[in-house]
């Protein structure tokens, strides 16, 4: 699984919670989106992550 950042944008959108993750690593560590965003993948989607399921899921064709 790599990261990809339009899904990693989608996830957010639909998981209003990652929205504050986001906002919280950005300010927290002075980290630009593409970093934070980053960031919250190897945290929350990753290996095994609470939203590994939910990121594949974009991934799958629309049928």
């Amino acid at each position: 699984m790599k990261f990809v950042k339009s899904q990693m944008k989608q996830l957010i959108k639909d998981h209003p919670e990652l929205q504050t993750r986001l906002s919280s690593l950005m300010k927290e560590h002075e980290l630009e989106k593409n970093f934070a965003l980053k960031a919250l993948y190897h945290s929350e989607v990753a290996e095994g992550g609470k939203y590994q399921l939910a990121y594949q899921a974009l991934d799958l064709p629309k049928g």
